[in-house]
């Protein structure tokens, strides 16, 4: 049996859409090979050149995953949250159905559960609903995404999904500012990841291993993740 890696991460640019509330990433070239031989470092007839660049970004910008720190005051930071719960069996729902500023209820997930094939236990639960393909790069599309309604996480709860990964910069509307699924998933003690990309590679594929590990930030509220999946083959 042969695996396939899917890779589910957006691509870090230069002042790439981040949410409507956040500032977009910075990212130019701090030294690079031609202005580094100015250093002298090497050896005659063998300079050793090299490129550094600087980043500024919030944590929450591109493929990211929430800390429970992100929505709760005394929730924890990304660093003292469980490395596992960054990683398991998975399954990746249809519901390209789903228009822009929609809503994945209950009925939506049961449907795609269905077809899918897998029954949600524990599982780390992807939801396709071909957001990132209709919308991205133009910037408007931090304005558009659906919706998982409070209904259908709780149902997701209550079949052990802990961890959901959504397409877009959320997983509340950007049109409602009561941010009611950002709010059960705090007192559900739930998280999720925001922005995947190629979820419609994962339709149809059944139950694979996700990964979406953060970096170590000290009291991050969250992190950028390389989010990846591995199918069976």
């Amino acid at each position: 049996m042969s695996q396939r890696i899917i890779d589910l991460s957006l691509l870090i640019e230069d002042n790439m859409p981040a949410h409507k509330l956040f500032q977009r990433p910075v990212l130019t070239t701090h030294l690079s090979h031609e202005s580094s031989k100015a250093l002298g470092l090497g050896v005659p007839g063998d300079a050793m050149t090299f490129q550094t660049n600087f980043i500024a970004m919030l944590d929450h910008v591109g493929t990211h995953v929430d800390a429970f720190r992100h929505v709760k005051p005394d929730g924890a930071p990304i660093d003292e949250m469980p490395l596992e719960m960054f990683m398991g069996k998975a399954v990746c729902l249809d519901l390209r159905h789903i228009p822009d500023l929609g809503e994945i209820g209950v009925e939506d997930l049961e449907v795609a559960q269905a077809e899918a094939g897998v029954v949600i236990d524990g599982h780390i639960v992807l939801l396709c609903t071909g957001f990132h393909q209709r919308n991205y790069p133009r910037l408007d599309s931090v304005w558009k995404n659906p919706l998982l309604t409070v209904e259908a996480t709780r149902w997701l709860y209550e079949r052990g999904s802990m961890m959901q990964g959504v397409e877009g910069p959320s997983t509340d509307k950007p049109t409602d500012d009561d941010f009611a699924q950002h709010r059960l998933c705090r007192e559900l003690g739930m998280s999720h990841w925001e922005w995947l990309v190629n979820l419609e590679m994962l339709i149809g594929q059944g139950e694979f291993q996700f990964f979406g590990a953060p970096l170590k930030f000290k009291g991050g509220s969250g992190s950028p993740v390389r989010a990846f999946a591995i199918i069976e083959q």
